[in-house]
Parts: C-alpha cells; structure tokens; sequence
C-alpha cells in the first residue's frame, strides 16, 4: 500500500507539470495491492484536491482514509479495481514497533530523500472485500522529492530483509543518467540504531516478462521466491538470498526510469490508474 501526494507513477501529473504552478496535492492516490492467491486485487484511483485532504494526522482521499491515532497508523480503504471494477474495501492497523527519525539523501543534489518511518512494525489487516483477516510483519517509509524522479535517476534495486534479531536491512542500488551509480546498504536495529554494512557483491537476474533489469546483490545466488508485480517499468517479487550471514526472504522492486516516461508507457497507465476530480 502506498499513498501519494503528487504521485510519481502519475501520468495526470506528468501532462500537468508542463504548465506552470502545478498543485502536487491535486495529484493524491491510494494504491493497494493484494496478491492472495485467490483474490489478486490492485487499485490506484488518482483524486484531485476536490476530494482530498491533509493535515498533521489525517489523510483522506476521496473515500478512503489515513489517520496516525498517536500509537499506530489506521487505515479505512474504499477503492475501485480497474479496469476491470472490483472492490477493495476495509480496514488495516500497522503498529510501529519503534519510530525512527532518519532520512537520508539519494542523490548528489539531494533532491530526493528517503527513510522508513517504522523499519519494524506489526500490521492487521481486515477486509470486507475481497474477505480476508491476517496479521503479520510490516514495514513503512517515505519519499519526497524537489524534482521530477527522471532529473535523478535512471534506474534502482530496492530491497529490504528482516533479520533473526528482528532489524531491517535496506540494500538500495542506484543509477543516475550520466550512468554513475551509488550504493546505499543500511541496517536498522531494535534499538533505534541505524548502521552502514558491507554489501554483498551483486547478483544477476533474469530480466523480466516485460524485460525490465533487475539484479539483487546476496552472498549466495538469489531465486525468485514469488513474482508480485511484472510492469512495463517496474517489478515487485519475494527473493531468497544471503545477506549478513544469514539466509533472507528479501521484499525486493526494480524501476526503469526511461520505461516509465515513455509516452507510450504514460499513454497505457490510465486503463490502470482513472482519475477522479
């Protein structure tokens, strides 16, 4: 789940920015994505100021809704598959189990920031539909940005593993335009710390369906646990790999910058993302 102001993905707000004085906050949405094996759902319904609102702890767009209650994160979520229409509705507590006040540049301007909020958080999850109830393990960052996401870069590996103590460790491989890369590998500990690691060498993987690069670094070859998402500029997949000592089930995404602004990618994605202002 990942709720945007001026959403990056946002082919709305890409045509926008081309005049002068955009608003980000006309560009809101909610995505959420479920990958049940017997209920796949994913919405991205983008929402103009009309019908979005912010303050300190409060979060609305349109009819779904973000609320920091002090001690956990609440979620209400009424939303709408497309193109083929089906509803994702009900509620999800996320509880931190620690709070981290941490960011970090990712590009040499600084431009572009990014930290996890909670690196260690427990989430319930309660759906009316599709139906389902669990609870599990969870993880919430953040990202903001002063730029168009193409001015900075040309392609990244995300990835994050929780490990047997219970931290996190974020293995983020960059690639700016001039083709230059940077290495970010931080381990977020139980006890508020927050430490560089000796990355692992890098790993080759098979490009995707939709031929996007992707590569995992691992002291161990990697294998594709479960793919999650396949795009024409973007994949989401669970790896298995070695990471500081220890063998991990790895939340891993690649993005291709060029793919994603493409004018025929743009043209594709609002089958997938309608708009509503």
């Amino acid at each position: 789940m990942i709720a945007f102001v001026g959403s990056v993905f946002s082919p709305y707000y890409a045509w926008g920015r081309t005049r002068p004085n955009v608003d980000p906050d006309n560009f809101c949405s909610l995505n959420v994505a479920l990958y049940s094996r017997n209920a796949r759902r994913w919405s991205m319904t983008e929402r103009g100021r009309r019908l979005c609102h912010r303050d300190a702890t409060r979060f609305n767009i349109g009819p779904s809704q973000l609320h920091w209650d002090g001690q956990a994160l609440q979620v209400q979520i009424d939303e709408v598959c497309a193109p083929i229409p089906q509803r994702i509705r009900g509620h999800i507590r996320l509880e931190p189990e620690r709070l981290f006040d941490f960011s970090t540049a990712l590009d040499p301007a600084a431009r572009h920031r990014w930290g996890p909020l909670a690196p260690g958080a427990r989430i319930e999850v309660a759906l009316d539909a599709p139906a389902q109830r669990w609870s599990g393990q969870a993880y919430l960052d953040s990202n903001e940005g002063d730029e168009p996401i193409d001015r900075a870069f040309h392609a990244w590996d995300w990835s994050r593993s929780r490990m047997k103590d219970g931290s996190t460790a974020v293995l983020y491989d960059m690639q700016y335009p001039d083709r230059s890369q940077a290495l970010l590998p931080l381990r977020f500990g139980t006890d508020g710390s927050v430490q560089r690691f000796e990355a692992p060498p890098p790993q080759a993987l098979a490009p995707t369906r939709w031929r996007v690069q992707r590569g995992m670094r691992s002291d161990s070859p990697v294998r594709i646990h479960e793919q999650l998402e396949d795009t024409p500029f973007y994949q989401r997949a669970l790896l298995k790999s070695a990471l500081l000592g220890e063998t991990v089930t790895s939340f891993h995404e690649s993005l291709s910058i060029p793919r994603l602004v493409s004018p025929i990618v743009r043209a594709m994605l609002p089958f997938r993302m309608p708009r509503r202002s």
